[in-house]
């Protein structure tokens, strides 16, 4: 039915292309906003959400593990994802303006459109391609079309499909439009012949906002297509009141980042590592964590790329709080206990597992140490408040992560306050940090 469903609205959509081509040096920045701002939630409350949020990949991973191949489960891993910030965009011409997911983990631009069959509630109108003078569907022999995961044809008109793991999907047109950046500031820039997926089946939570934004390593995605191949962000802390930051092409740099603080810490960077089995991730290579100066003993064969493709280390705006591959979990809950004077709590109303009675009592002077995770060529440490939840008013000191059995995932709430680099085409990430409320 609903592949009878999408053929009907190919009918009513389907238009000719030219040919998509290269845009060349395109730059500007954009705010970045958390799915949570504007709300009245506490502190405890955003963070219990962020948890959820990353407990519901963990289910989605192990409901695919279950009935899958190693190479699907892994998939789910940085795929599922109902988005943590949010983008502001417009489309066609004349402009329509909406919000969508930022998400690095995936490549496909969509948006949802009209006539929509079954689509998700957004704030903004469903994008009409009939009211657009710019929009074109592509067909079924363009270069783009070929890149999908999974090409489909009808009527000479490419179709695509694309589920996310975590019983998102979208179904739609593959088409090129005019996208328009930087609305309302003066970095604003329009690009013609953006390839975007214009779904009519579409499913899944939007976190309020009308499509998602890839911005993977794979053809598709907004920053391979745009060029050059480069992003940064700056991501505020949870309960700073001023947006993120997402810097594009040009304005992509960190030149000018490192006056972050008394320290003067320097720009560090670290290849990424390629994924046969997923090679739209970013994954990077972990040599190694320490809890101040002490190096935990984890093999390093824990973050290691396994050869089904499972495993590896993946660095991701879209996940919340970080998923730490099993023994090493292990290891720096047992740092942790070492190192931290106070009883150790095991459950907790916020669904973390390695959690501490707070305050300490007047008497028991606790350091929490630096963490440190050891990439090959670059140390990024972080301080306690970017990697352990402090809140005094229910009584306990959590660390933020949680356990996973397939990889590790390092999420946005241990990236606060780091202007972090994406540059693909030369194949590194660079980070320093940064007082991400004022640059």
């Amino acid at each position: 039915m609903a592949s009878l469903v999408l053929f009907l609205i190919l009918l009513v959509a389907a238009m000719s292309t030219p040919a998509a081509h290269c845009h060349g040096n395109v730059g500007f920045k954009l705010k970045l906003t958390h799915v949570d701002a504007g709300t009245s939630y506490t502190k405890v409350q955003l963070l219990r959400r962020a948890v959820a949020r990353s407990k519901a990949r963990v289910a989605a991973l192990q409901a695919v593990a279950a009935v899958a191949d190693p190479v699907a489960a892994a998939r789910v891993l940085v795929t599922a994802s109902t988005g943590e910030y949010l983008v502001g965009l417009a489309i066609g011409t004349p402009p329509l303006y909406y919000t969508a997911i930022m998400d690095t983990g995936s490549d496909l631009i969509w948006t949802q459109c009209a006539p929509c069959l079954l689509c998700a509630d957004q704030p903004a109108p469903y994008f009409d391609a009939k009211a657009s003078a710019t929009y074109r569907a592509l067909p079924c022999r363009s270069p783009r079309c070929g890149q999908l995961y999974y090409p489909a044809c009808f009527q000479r008109v490419c179709v695509y499909q694309y589920y996310y793991g975590d019983s998102a999907s979208t179904a739609g047109v593959l088409a090129n439009e005019t996208f328009t950046f930087g609305a309302g500031n003066s970095t604003k820039v329009r690009v013609p012949n953006v390839s975007f997926g214009c779904g009519s089946i579409n499913a899944g939570d939007l976190a309020n906002s009308s499509g998602m934004v890839g911005f993977g390593r794979g053809p598709l995605s907004l920053v391979s297509q745009l060029g050059p191949s480069r992003f940064s962000y700056c991501l505020t802390s949870y309960l700073s009141p001023t947006p993120s930051r997402l810097y594009f092409g040009a304005f992509a740099n960190l030149n000018s980042t490192n006056t972050s603080s008394s320290s003067g810490s320097p720009v560090q960077s670290t290849p990424f590592v390629v994924n046969p089995a997923l090679p739209s991730m970013y994954f990077l290579s972990l040599r190694g964590i320490s809890l101040g100066t002490r190096r935990l003993p984890i093999d390093p064969l824990a973050f290691a790329i396994n050869d089904d493709g499972t495993g590896g280390v993946v660095i991701d705006s879209g996940t919340s709080i970080t998923w730490l591959q099993q023994d090493a979990y292990e290891a720096v809950r047992r740092g942790l206990l070492s190192a931290i004077p106070l009883p150790a709590m095991n459950d907790t109303d916020i669904g973390l597992d390695t959690c501490f009675q707070w305050p300490p009592p007047p008497n028991v002077t606790v350091t929490v140490p630096d963490f440190v995770f050891h990439f090959y060529g670059a140390n990024m440490t972080l301080p306690p408040e970017n990697y352990m939840l402090i809140a005094s008013t229910t009584g306990y000191l959590c660390l933020a992560m949680v356990p996973s059995g397939v990889g590790t995932i390092i999420g946005n709430y241990q990236q606060q306050n780091l202007h972090i680099l994406y540059d693909i085409a030369n194949s590194f990430l660079s980070f320093v940090p940064a007082p991400c409320d004022i640059i």
